[in-house]
């Protein structure tokens, strides 16, 4: 009879081991949809209202319940769309000036021949939301430096955030990546 009952609760284990895993999976795939979601969402302009003039879509709340019909709808969106799910970001994450009105001795921004698409990029400044580099459209392969600020900033540093505009062939916006930059202005 202890066999029996060791065999009993050998079973529950490894339910109980593979309801984990499946619970722990399903909170996998529901993150990954929701960034993918996210992604999705950032590339629309900031305005609400299409061409057409119709007001724009708003994101589903992801449940347990609609998880998979989600995810199918995100993954033929981004196949129709051409939306890449992926950019390789190749640049320099602190920019250093003499002053603020001569090239960067550092600035070096890439886009990869690993990447999909052209990019442009805008610099804001974090603390006051003013652009203060605005990029020419960078084809794949290719890279800027000797960058020239489009502001003239006072000495000191400045958190900036870069937000790379991924292009479609008529240098429509896809979707956006943000990234974190350091500007640094001797005089």
């Amino acid at each position: 009879m202890s066999d029996n009952s060791n065999s009993q609760d050998k079973a529950k284990g490894t339910n109980k081991s593979l309801l984990i895993v499946c619970i722990v999976a399903a909170v996998i795939i529901a993150v990954l949809i929701g960034i993918i979601v996210v992604m999705m969402n950032s590339s629309k302009s900031d305005e609400n209202v299409t061409a057409e003039g119709t007001e724009e879509k708003r994101p589903v709340l992801l449940t347990e319940d609609n998880i998979g019909e989600m995810a199918d709808e995100i993954l033929n969106q981004s196949e129709t769309e051409g939306i890449p799910m992926s950019y390789q970001v190749t640049m320099n994450s602190t920019w250093e000036f003499e002053d603020g009105e001569t090239a960067s001795r550092n600035a070096y921004v890439a886009n990869s021949e690993n990447n999909e698409t052209p990019v442009y990029f805008d610099v804001i400044r974090n603390d006051t939301q003013e652009v203060i580099y605005q990029s020419p459209v960078i084809p794949l392969g290719m890279d800027l430096d000797d960058i020239v600020l489009d502001v003239d900033l006072d000495a000191g540093s400045y958190e900036c955030t870069m937000i790379y505009h991924l292009l479609d062939e008529d240098q429509n916006t896809l979707t956006t990546v943000n990234m974190w930059l350091m500007i640094k202005v001797e005089n």
